[in-house]
């Protein structure tokens, strides 16, 4: 089914056209004027638009030229009943993915609605498969996420429905990736839907979908999760956050394997495994009423824990080469090795971010690092509350752990720097000035350009 939008100044046309678009089992949206149509499109999604060329005021090749400068992947078939060869060149050249003459063949017409869509879904298909190879990797080095891999393996071939569980960041949505790709599904579409997201009025919508005009806004009729899911995957991350109401409805789908949207008179059968995520502790908020015991012996079958960075700093070179080796790529930077005494420091920081945090700092990193990132580069890129960390050796007053990391950032900068100018200048201080702190410190600059 596509949801159509037909632009045309003779309301026979658009009558008979929208008539056997909906008889095919398409939706059209109808509009006799270029001006209303682009307000349409703003507003709206169509899933392709068919306008006629030659219409009072602005016309449809002007419309053409609007439409591509909103940026929008709206594909659009130009029809007309004054054709030429400069007319249907120009159509072309400006982005148009046909050119019609009338009268219209209604065949040719569905035809041409079902070459666009096929088109779009192997788009689609192919920015996914990119999307799979360049940006789900799971990346290890440690025994805690080799034993996560090994439940991934065991539990992907069957229907059960997995609970992911971790803080925010661990990677639960690519761990339920990886439950998808290793199923008997992985040709079917992976769908997620973050429920924390989404407000609570409009969860119901998203989750099933609804009809045109079944409320205030509901211009045109959206297709649920569930059912863009079909014969897939669908991942609910931050299940403990959906509302009390919503769960008792996701129950009876999960029972009855059947959607009803929001003003439809029929259920729809769907075929989807459902994976859940979330960073609550589900059991606490059952004990307390804020999460369906009933829901939760349905979708919490085979619980699987991901560790939180801290529990498995064994994996941080292994992922902070990756993520280097990601974002150089991206920017078209060169790539920059990590100093093992970088890695280190990265190791003793918590994570409360975990991943996710790791990922950004390692990106920070390679903005402030010179041509190797070094322990001074990650005491800058972490946190100040980090600050701490380096110096839990030190002694408990404040100036003497001050003095400590000032000492360990100056001694870093001067193995990084040949000259003390070029020190001096990357610690933002007077040349002098660092002279000074040098002695300060007990840093003895002769033994260190003897090294």
């Amino acid at each position: 089914m596509a949801n159509l939008l037909i632009v045309d100044d003779d309301a026979n046309t658009l009558a008979s056209l929208a008539r056997a678009f909906r008889l095919a089992g398409h939706e059209a949206a109808v509009c006799d004027n270029a001006s209303r149509a682009l307000d349409l499109i703003k507003s709206q999604r169509f899933d392709l638009a068919l306008s006629d060329v030659v219409m009072p005021g602005k016309d449809g090749l002007t419309l053409l030229e609007e439409i591509k400068a909103l940026g929008t992947p709206l594909p659009v078939v130009m029809i007309s009943g004054q054709a030429n060869i400069e007319m249907a060149v120009r159509a072309t050249r400006l982005g148009a993915i046909d050119f019609l003459e009338k009268p219209l063949s209604t065949e040719k017409l569905l035809l041409t609605i079902d070459n666009v869509m096929r088109l779009q879904r192997l788009e689609e298909e192919n920015r996914q498969l990119r999307q799979r190879v360049g940006s789900h990797e799971i990346v290890h080095g440690g025994e805690a996420m080799r034993h996560v891999i090994d439940q991934v393996d065991r539990v992907s071939a069957s229907e059960t429905r997995v609970a992911i569980l971790g803080e925010t960041g661990t990677g639960k949505e690519l761990i339920a990736r990886a439950l998808h790709d290793r199923s008997r599904r992985r040709d079917g579409p992976f769908v997620t839907l973050n429920c924390a997201a989404v407000p609570a009025e409009l969860i119901e919508s998203e989750l099933f979908g609804h009809e045109k005009g079944s409320f205030t806004g509901a211009a045109a009729r959206h297709i649920g999760k569930f059912e863009q899911a079909h014969r897939g995957t669908l991942f609910l991350d931050e299940i403990g956050d959906m509302p009390l109401a919503m769960q008792a409805k996701l129950l009876r789908v999960l029972e009855e394997k059947q959607v009803e949207r929001i003003g439809g008179d029929r259920p729809i059968p769907v075929d989807v495994r459902v994976i859940v995520a979330t960073h609550h502790n589900l059991d606490a908020l059952v004990e307390r009423g804020a999460f369906r015991q009933d829901l939760y012996h349905r979708i919490y079958v085979y619980p699987l824990r991901l560790p939180p960075l801290r529990e498995r700093t064994e994996d941080i070179p292994a992922l902070a080469d990756h993520f280097a080796r990601q974002v150089s790529e991206i920017n078209g930077w060169k790539p920059k090795p990590f100093a093992p005494e970088a890695i280190e420091e990265l190791r003793r920081y918590p994570w409360p971010g975990n991943v996710r945090e790791l990922r950004n700092v390692v990106e920070r990193l390679l903005l402030l690092a010179g041509a190797q990132v070094d322990v001074a580069a990650v005491r800058l890129a972490l946190p100040a509350t980090a600050a701490a960390a380096p110096l839990q050796g030190a002694s408990g007053t404040l100036a003497a752990r001050t003095e400590s990391f000032e000492r360990d950032v100056i001694l870093a900068e001067l193995k990084r720097h040949v000259r003390m100018t070029d020190t001096a200048k990357a610690l933002g201080l007077e040349r002098s000035h660092l002279y000074k702190k040098c002695q300060q410190l007990g840093i003895d600059l002769r033994a260190l350009r003897g090294q």
